[in-house]
């Protein structure tokens, strides 16, 4: 049995979501003062509003810098100020430390980044995946000058709040980004240079945060971000390396108690993913409700159960006498960024499960389409090229696993009966803003021609 999903090409990959090319403005040490010179000239034509100068493509700022200024702009950060910060409290930021699972890899972050950072004058932040800094060590006079910045323990450094940065930045690219002096959207950043790259959870691609290194940008080194980018796959194979040494833990306590009770069971983690079975076929993780409880309980696959509690999970057992209730209504919450979700209610009950990004657009354009999407169609609304069938088959094929009686196929939609409520963020511009899907990029901008889905 495997827990690792697969990804766009139809490999397993361990949940991380497809590499993309670490994304740069400094190609040399030579370059750094001559590119901060032109990007502060390019900087203050974006705000103005004036047509950027096009004899060049280093006349224009990069596409992942001028999405987020553009982010920004709609969002009415002040570029002067930022908008206001509201810092966690000390014992709130304490509790969010205490539940990341960043914690757990946090010797390897620093042991990887932290005598670089020193060595270089610059400093090493970890955040979570709402851009708050929970940790941060370094240089003590660098840290000093990011104190007068607000850029502090417990301080909220997505874009919404700062505008443009590494930080902020790479949570909604999801991918590995370098901000370079004007290329941040505050004025007050522009001395800076910033290298972050995001964290997922090796199991299901969910975005745990980001780790980031800052320094000022005339000591900035070009190859920093690749740096960070590799110390955060090394934190995130040791994530899976932890993660496969608590199943196997819950294996050897379970193997018994499936071996004495007979009949159809699971035994799972906190989370759902799947340690043990017995008479039924192994799924790689069973949507567990977010606060699960002993008892019965309705699961969308396997219809009423008992679950049980076990060292480290849960005992769930299978074939209880009772028919299983049909779900009646559905909850697609697409409303905040980076936090999808769907929850799924019926005469048993309700659950909620968070998505994944590829998860989340398929159930997107399903509830825009209620009559339903071929893979062909479904393939062209993702990546515009509808000969890409088998990578949405398989999509959602495990979407189904987690969705089953939910979801129908042939065309794929939401069953017959299914209620669909489509929760959409106030602004269109923020709907799922790490997707790249045709369809999605055409729902954000309703008043560019091509409409909302």
């Amino acid at each position: 049995m495997s827990d690792r999903p697969i990804d766009r090409a139809g490999e397993r990959t361990g949940a991380r979501p497809a590499e993309r090319p670490v994304a740069s403005a400094v190609r040399s040490a030579q370059d750094i003062r001559e590119t901060a010179r032109r990007l502060a000239g390019v900087h203050e034509a974006a705000l103005v509003g004036d047509h950027l100068p096009a004899e060049s493509p280093r006349d224009a700022p990069r596409a992942v810098i001028g999405e987020s200024w553009r982010r920004a702009l709609d969002r009415g950060v002040d570029p002067e100020r930022g908008s206001d910060q509201h810092p966690l409290s000390v014992a709130e930021l304490e509790f969010r430390r205490q539940t990341s699972q960043l914690a757990s890899v946090l010797p390897v972050l620093s042991g990887g980044l932290l005598p670089t950072a020193e060595a270089a004058q610059q400093i090493m932040v970890v955040t979570d995946s709402e851009g708050r800094v929970l940790w941060r060590d370094g240089s003590a006079p660098i840290r000093r000058m990011a104190d007068r910045l607000g850029f502090d323990k417990g301080a909220d450094w997505a874009e919404g709040t700062v505008g443009t940065n590494a930080i902020g930045t790479a949570l909604v690219a999801r991918s590995p980004v370098l901000v370079h002096s004007a290329e941040h959207f505050l004025r007050s950043h522009h001395q800076w240079t910033c290298a972050a790259a995001p964290l997922h959870d090796p199991r299901d691609g969910r975005l745990l945060g980001t780790v980031d290194v800052s320094g000022p940008a005339h000591s900035f080194h070009p190859t920093t971000l690749a740096l960070v980018s590799a110390v955060a796959r090394l934190a995130e194979g040791e994530l899976r390396t932890r993660h496969h040494a608590s199943l196997e833990r819950l294996r050897s306590s379970a193997a018994p108690v499936l071996a004495r009770i007979g009949g159809r069971a699971l035994a799972v983690d906190a989370n759902g993913w799947t340690a043990a079975v017995a008479g039924v076929t192994p799924p790689s993780r069973v949507a567990l409700p977010k606060k699960p409880e002993a008892g019965p309980l309705w699961l969308p696959r396997y219809g009423m159960c008992t679950l049980e509690p076990l060292p480290g999970g849960w005992l769930i057992r299978l074939g209880r006498p009772e028919p299983a209730p049909g779900p009646h209504r559905v909850v697609l919450d697409l409303g905040r960024p980076g936090d999808p979700a769907v929850t799924v209610a019926g005469p048993a009950g309700s659950w909620s499960h968070a998505l994944t990004p590829r998860h989340a657009e398929l159930l997107f354009l399903l509830a825009a389409h209620p009559r339903g999407r071929s893979a062909a169609e479904l393939a062209q609304d993702l990546f515009g090229d509808g000969g890409r069938t088998v990578t949405v088959r398989a999509e959602l094929s495990r979407l189904r696993r987690h969705l089953a009686g939910v979801l129908a196929h042939r065309p794929y939609r939401f069953a017959d009966g299914v209620e669909v409520e489509l929760r959409l963020p106030d602004r269109p511009v923020e709907l799922l803003p790490h997707s790249t899907a045709p369809t999605v990029l055409a729902a954000r901008r309703p008043g560019d021609g091509h409409g909302a889905v």
